[in-house]
């Protein structure tokens, strides 16, 4: 699609175009100050989005994650056990460098080892999404709903992972049974001719590298938007053509999704709907985190019921399982399909992830029955 003009390829953007058009239509309908569109639009989010793109574009542009695929591939024999490694690679990555950091280091790593062999890229990237789910649901920092809910009840950090571990584990053995079952039992295929036909610029790796270490720290204390600046600077005199590489409309889609969901998490009909459903049931609590994650996205939906419900970590249950099923779910699922850049990752991600989620959201609230 790199061919197409920027008209063509807004043909193709259909979540891109279906938030927009969502945004507009609320915008009319319900006219709101500038300040609420501003702090919608989760500026710092977009901007650490951004600072992070840059980066891995770099680091691909640099051929050093062609590199490290080949040396991992030439050195593993299944599909299945390159499959678990880089499923667990990303679960365990996410729990500490959080959902859409992890995916930013191994989805590209997948693709450039799906360039060397016979690993199907597009398999892998929607097992990579489901694996950031299961992973970060673990830790309190692994993702953004888990930090909210953990600063809004106040919890020791070891208090918090026990209290997911039963759920984060269901989720994790279920995504690794489906790795096993659903990728190929045959072995690597190498194209060997491709394993070093790339030289790697040694300026462009270690500038990336840098400048995605600096972007991970100017997020956790909170100064993307400086992170961003700082990064625009040196690529723009040393890498121009990475600037230009990057998927800019994966930043309008983000930008459109904020808006849209913002805004209609916001509205008065929304607010007198959820006032009239008991949240004191475990139960409603669980259901109604996983069925307005779909709808509105895990971030929102715990925004929007964190003050409704008055067990916080049962909350934090629903809104990580609700990071399954639709795309929308987790905006994680959305960076990893990009990030992949394979034909159909729609459809393949939905005939996958939904029905994940209708056999890993009654196992995980049978399981915390059982052991709360």
């Amino acid at each position: 699609m790199s061919g197409l003009t920027w008209r063509e390829r807004l043909k193709h953007e259909f979540l891109l175009l279906l938030f927009a058009a969502l945004t507009i239509v609320l915008a009319w309908i319900d006219p709101q100050p500038l300040s609420h569109y501003q702090r919608w639009l989760q500026w710092p989010t977009l901007c650490g989005l951004l600072g992070l793109m840059i980066a891995i574009q770099g680091i691909r542009d640099s051929g050093l994650v062609q590199r490290l695929a080949g040396m991992l591939v030439a050195r593993m024999h299944s599909l299945r056990a390159v499959g678990l490694l880089l499923v667990s690679m990303t679960a365990v990555l996410s729990m500490v460098l959080t959902n859409d950091v992890s995916l930013f280091l191994v989805v590209p790593l997948t693709v450039a080892i799906g360039s060397l062999s016979n690993l199907p890229v597009l398999r892998m990237a929607v097992l990579e999404a489901l694996a950031v789910n299961a992973g970060s649901t673990l830790s309190p920092i692994g993702n953004p709903q888990n930090l909210l809910i953990w600063q809004h009840a106040q919890l020791p950090f070891l208090s918090f992972v026990g209290h997911l571990l039963p759920a984060a584990a269901v989720m994790f053995v279920l995504v690794a049974a489906l790795t096993w079952l659903w990728l190929p039992d045959e072995r690597v295929a190498l194209q060997a001719g491709r394993l070093n036909d790339r030289a790697i610029s040694v300026s462009l790796a270690a500038l990336s590298l840098i400048s995605l270490a600096l972007m991970v720290l100017m997020m956790e204390h909170g100064h993307a938007p400086l992170g961003a600046l700082l990064l625009v600077a040196p690529f723009a005199l040393l890498s121009w053509r990475s600037l230009l590489r990057i998927d800019w409309l994966l930043m309008l889609t983000f930008a459109a999704i904020f808006l849209g969901l913002g805004h209609f998490a916001s509205l008065q009909a929304v607010d007198h709907a959820l006032g009239a459903i008991d949240f004191t049931q475990p139960m409603t609590t669980y259901l109604g985190g996983i069925v307005s994650s779909q709808l509105i996205s895990n971030v929102p939906a715990t925004v929007l019921l964190l003050d409704r419900a008055p067990d916080a970590l049962a909350l934090a249950v629903a809104v990580n399982v609700g990071g399954f099923g639709v795309v929308i779910g987790s905006l994680a699922n959305l960076i990893a399909l990009r990030l992949a850049r394979q034909p159909h990752a729609m459809r393949l991600f939905h005939a996958v992830s939904i029905p994940f989620l209708l056999v890993c959201a009654p196992l995980v609230y049978l399981v915390m029955r059982l052991l709360g």
